[in-house]
């Protein structure tokens, strides 16, 4: 959505969504923290200033809906990894209690 906003075109293809290289060291796990901690800050401030008219604009295509139904996916898509973490964390947390 960030590059949509920027650039007013839409380049993502599903099938490199997470095209990214493997992490192999926790100075590669900071990193990738980093750069999403960027990119999730420009996103929230380009998203803070969206007026009202702007929400309801389609979303480049109007078979992807508008604005605001978009970032209601981003929400909803974000706790549900937020949900998946919490539960590896805690099946985690059970395994060294057992053991």
């Amino acid at each position: 959505m960030l590059q949509v906003h920027q650039e007013d075109s839409l380049k993502i293809i599903d099938k490199k969504s997470f095209d990214h290289p493997p992490i192999e060291s926790h100075e590669d796990w900071e990193l990738l923290l980093k750069q999403y901690a960027i990119k999730a800050e420009r996103f929230a401030s380009q998203i803070e200033f969206l007026t009202q008219e702007e929400l309801h604009q389609i979303f480049v295509n109007p078979k992807y809906g508008n604005y605001y139904r978009n970032l209601h996916r981003i929400i909803e898509h974000a706790h549900y990894h937020l949900g998946q973490i919490v539960l590896l964390k805690k099946n985690t947390s059970t395994d060294l209690i057992l053991r």
